[in-house]
């Protein structure tokens, strides 16, 4: 009987090695109810509470998700306020304020949104410089909210080298960073090719091995990108070619480029516009790898929503993501933008809030 009780648990695959390390756990705690299993794989953590064994997450680099960094805030401002960056084009913040660089402003007088300015800060003269949406949509694509004018502001200036765009499903992360490439990329020449990548991170079940050469095989993964770019292109240029004619025009010409981020250790990026896609899907180490093979001249675009993860070792509080966010914020070259209305389409919008 005692040698039945020490055996481990009917139901996983001994032959498994997360499972051994978790009976070795399971064994353990018999004479020490102190054990503690910690893994960042959620699915062991949840056996381990199945089984009665307490685990825990690693808590290094991870962030307080609730309280991240938006990179805007609703600022109450008294009328002398309003008055001063109506007729000047900046004001001074309250001392007690504390604005970030970079960060952006919503001031209105006692929450009335209607009679609201929009501003960012500016550490250099340490005030609110106004913004507008006047004359800003690059390659049609015009914001449709203050948020979406805020991610513009900070895509199109040259002097923020790492830009961050968080939000949900419908938002415009991916559109607005891929409009201000091509704008910067093709109208301004500013940067020498637009670079984009993505991780390979199925959804669900892994289909397998893709046949073809490496571009073939970044086709398939790549796919929003296209869309939206398609999309994009189908609205503003216009012309006897077709949206996916002119596409394959620009990455025919290497000013549009795809690669897969397994490739981008060791290299060294210098004067390109690199947008990495679904960046929540990446851990700190990668971020960091990533960031760092920035070349004289780049800038950097990370997208994506933290509650929406496909790694299994992820989750909200602990991707790469939100660790970027909140270790680069307060830094002159860095913006950090949070949308927070999905603009895709009423069903998307309610999806979001239902779902």
């Amino acid at each position: 009987m005692q040698e039945k009780d020490q055996r481990f648990p009917g139901g996983l695959d001994e032959s498994n090695r997360d499972n051994r390390i978790l009976m070795v756990a399971f064994q353990e705690q018999r004479t020490n109810p102190n054990v503690t299993f910690v893994t960042k794989d959620l699915n062991a953590r949840v056996k381990a509470d199945a089984l009665g064994v307490y685990s825990e997450d690693f808590e290094t680099n991870k962030v307080n998700i609730e309280e991240l960094y938006r990179g805007w805030r609703e600022y109450q401002a008294t009328s002398e306020e309003l008055t001063t960056i109506r007729r000047e084009g900046a004001v001074a913040p309250r001392p007690e304020s504390r604005f970030y660089a970079n960060e952006f402003a919503i001031l209105d007088r006692q929450g009335e949104l209607g009679d609201c300015v929009l501003a960012r800060f500016d550490p250099r003269v340490e005030k609110l410089q106004r913004i507008s949406a006047d004359g800003v949509g690059p390659w049609g694509i015009e914001p449709l909210n203050p948020q979406q004018l805020f991610a513009l502001e900070v895509l199109q200036d040259n002097s923020v080298n790492l830009v961050t765009l968080v939000g949900q499903a419908g938002t415009g992360k991916t559109l607005l960073a891929l409009a201000s490439g091509l704008h910067k990329t093709i109208d301004e020449r500013t940067f020498r090719r637009m670079l984009v990548s993505r991780p390979i991170m199925p959804l669900g079940r892994d289909i397998g091995y893709l046949p073809g050469t490496k571009d073939e095989k970044l086709t398939h993964w790549m796919q929003p990108i296209f869309d939206n770019l398609e999309y994009i292109f189908t609205g503003y240029l216009e012309g006897e070619l077709k949206a996916d004619e002119q596409l394959r025009f620009l990455m025919d010409s290497k000013k549009i480029e795809l690669e897969a981020l397994t490739y981008i250790r060791g290299r060294s990026i210098p004067n390109q516009y690199l947008i990495i896609d679904e960046a929540q899907n990446l851990t700190p180490h990668e971020v960091k790898t990533i960031i760092t093979r920035a070349g004289e001249g780049t800038k950097i675009v990370l997208t994506g929503d933290p509650y929406q993860i496909d790694n299994p070792y992820l989750d909200a509080s602990s991707n790469g993501l939100a660790f970027l966010v909140e270790r680069f914020k307060g830094q002159p070259i860095f913006g950090q933008v949070t949308l927070v209305e999905s603009e895709r389409s009423p069903l998307s919008s309610l999806a979001v809030d239902l779902l």
